[in-house]
């Protein structure tokens, strides 16, 4: 557990610096998405995409997918709003998760949270425990306002890092009406505490005053220094497993984009500032009655981040361990991912009527 907690820490918040040129494996998949611009899966003939954009509340343009059923015209859906994993797109894990929600008969919009991908926001490659709640609330008005949505069936699906903003977000916004969150990190009790809580007063103390001399330097050049690689383009032999499974889903063809931070880039070196200061799950029990499902492996590193918030929160909520399963199987793999639970969770907790038709004409009169 300690090397893991230091090594992670190193990782999460200093960051990691490697000067080895990339291997030509890692050269070419970066050609080849880059040429393409490809998404991490295939496209389904089962439902329709189409890029959208709209706004926060802070102005910030967002970018995503929206995925609807095919043939689905005539119907109001019930609809789902989606992101993450930390540092990852659209075009990757939320996009499979929102595309396979679709084919379930939601309308499912995967998008870049502000100041990644191809979202707006400057600077580039900044999280923030505030904002990226927000960004959330922003998807929810987007597909409230669409016509072929009902607005009183929106749900929101949080990936790693992002589960623990969609968990906030649901506890301020009461038009969200169903959570669920997969491969769970609270990102600010991990940049605030490490690992396994298993940081020490002093080596946070050092920290801050480590990301404070580098508010500094920022200050001083007017640009925002970036850390160095969130993973290695190369491994080494010596990592902790969880980082070699990173590693193979976004430095490989299975999940590799280029606008991917985890995939193709770093956060800023400050990135951690405001998530050490502002505890995300505060008002986690204010979610209820409205339910939650937590879902993360059984053998994932960051179990216990899932575990402790479903602990926190109050019911109704539901607890579910894949056995076997890793931190990253939940991000693509259809043979680990319950979807069938989800489906269920959600077309149970907004009272969907899988048969019910409605002219979305009138809706709204």
């Amino acid at each position: 557990m300690k090397a893991i907690t230091l090594t992670a820490l190193y990782f999460l918040v200093i960051g990691q610096d490697y000067s080895q040129s990339e291997p030509a494996e890692v050269k070419l998949q970066k050609k080849t998405a880059k040429q393409n611009n490809s998404y991490t899966f295939e496209l389904s003939d089962k439902v329709i995409r189409k890029k959208v954009t709209f706004k926060n509340r802070y102005g910030i343009t967002l970018a995503g997918d929206l995925y609807l059923p095919k043939n689905s015209e005539g119907q109001v859906l019930p609809a789902l709003a989606i992101s993450g994993p930390f540092g990852a797109v659209k075009e990757q894990s939320s996009g499979l998760y929102a595309q396979t929600m679709a084919e379930r008969g939601f309308a499912a919009l995967a998008f870049d949270p502000s100041y990644t991908g191809e979202s707006g926001g400057e600077p580039r490659n900044v999280a923030s425990p505030d904002i990226n709640t927000e960004d959330f609330s922003a998807a929810v008005d987007f597909l409230g306002l669409q016509k072929n949505v009902d607005r009183n069936q929106i749900g929101i699906i949080g990936i790693c890092g992002f589960a623990g903003m969609g968990l906030n977000a649901a506890a301020v916004d009461k038009r969200i009406k169903a959570m669920a969150v997969t491969s769970m990190y609270n990102m600010s009790r991990v940049m605030a505490n490490g690992y396994f809580d298993g940081l020490t007063p002093e080596q946070r103390g050092q920290t801050l005053e480590q990301l404070g001399q580098q508010r500094w330097k920022d200050a001083e050049n007017g640009t925002y220094t970036a850390s160095s690689n969130n993973l290695p383009d190369k491994l080494t032999g010596n990592e902790p497993q969880f980082v070699v499974d990173y590693f193979n889903y976004y430095k490989t063809s299975r999940g590799f984009h280029p606008r991917s931070i985890n995939s193709n880039g770093s956060w800023t070196a400050t990135n951690p500032w405001s998530f050490m200061n502002m505890p995300l799950l505060t008002y986690i029990k204010e979610i209820s009655p409205r339910p939650v499902l937590i879902i993360a492996g059984e053998n994932a590193h960051s179990r216990y981040f899932s575990e402790d918030a479903y602990k926190a929160a109050a019911e109704p909520k539901e607890l579910v361990i894949i056995p076997g399963a890793v931190h990253v199987d939940l991000y693509d793999k259809l043979d680990v991912i319950p979807f069938d639970k989800l489906e269920t969770f959600f077309k149970t907790n907004l009272k969907v009527e899988s048969t019910a038709k409605a002219n979305v004409e009138t809706k709204g009169k």
